[in-house]
């Protein structure tokens, strides 16, 4: 175990930035906002490198949304490769226990401490390389593997930060409170708060209604004074998308080789309105001190 700690550092020396996606509840979309700011810290540069951690060890959907199920994973001599989702560009490197699975829908049935050691695993195993972004997308709450993240990672914890994702009702706005007490508890830096599935937006005419509710999120972040990054409605494009990239055989190499493209879904994620409206919140990430030295 001592020797699995001693790497963390050096695995992370050549990463300028983690960031931490949490959501105090299931179902409000954290996987896809994770998904979509690591596209987008991708293309917000020919020269960036980003990372992306599934570490929602019983419930991995990383791998689905970018068309990535069924890829394995090779051990070199100096760790675990990461997957890449750019293909032969490499610049946007993937890892999850979804690639350690013999089939999707294996369940994980692990208690507390093996789930532990697959973080600490995951941390010290991979070789990511240079990075300018490591994105961690988290389980629902703050359980095991939030504690075992920020054990584990207390030696950089300078590069930390964190994203909080929660839906307009008021449910999910308290559980997000229980996020936001967990990193201010644990000294871990807020980067700001987003406000996912604010409205919806009609495939036909582009209008945004607010079926549930909207706002919640905006006066939970003036409130608190966190940064209110922006809102996300339920885009049924987005949803279309993500769940397209799950493809297999004949149909996922057509589709990975699409027009030559050796990231083809980054050219349909940006036909998205989603796209549009997540440029507008990387633009306000961009502009915190934090991730401008990072990624700016």
């Amino acid at each position: 175990m001592a020797s699995n700690e001693g790497r963390i550092p050096q695995r992370f020396q050549s990463i300028k930035q983690v960031i931490i996606v949490l959501s105090g509840k299931g179902g409000v979309g954290k996987s896809s906002v994770s998904t979509q700011l690591a596209l987008n810290i991708y293309s917000s540069s020919p020269n960036v490198r980003v990372g992306i951690l599934d570490v929602d060890l019983t419930g991995p959907s990383i791998p689905r949304m970018l068309g990535l199920d069924g890829h394995p994973v090779y051990q070199s001599s100096d760790g675990w490769v990461p997957v890449f989702a750019d293909g032969s560009e490499g610049r946007m490197s993937c890892m999850s226990v979804g690639f350690l699975l013999k089939k999707r829908g294996d369940s994980v049935v692990w208690r507390g401490p093996k789930k532990n050691g697959m973080i600490r695993q995951f941390l010290s195993d991979v070789r990511w390389g240079e990075l300018d972004c490591l994105i961690i997308d988290t389980p629902p709450g703050t359980s095991d593997e939030h504690l075992s993240l920020m054990e584990h990672l207390a030696p950089v914890h300078s590069k930390l930060s964190a994203v909080i994702v929660t839906t307009p009702q008021a449910v999910a706005l308290s559980d997000a409170m229980k996020c936001l007490s967990f990193a201010r508890t644990v000294n871990l830096p807020i980067l700001g708060l987003i406000e996912n599935m604010s409205g919806y937006v009609c495939p036909c005419c582009g209008e945004i209604s607010n079926v549930f509710s909207t706002g919640g999120g905006e006066a939970m972040a003036h409130r608190e004074g966190l940064n209110f990054l922006g809102s996300l409605p339920v885009d049924t494009e987005l949803v279309t998308l993500l769940d397209a990239s799950s493809l297999n055989g004949d149909a996922a190499l057509e589709f990975r080789n699409e027009e030559s493209i050796s990231f083809p879904l980054m050219q349909r994620y940006k036909a998205t309105s989603s796209s549009k409206l997540f440029e507008a919140i990387l633009e306000k990430l961009l502009n915190l001190e934090r991730c401008n030295q990072a990624i700016g």
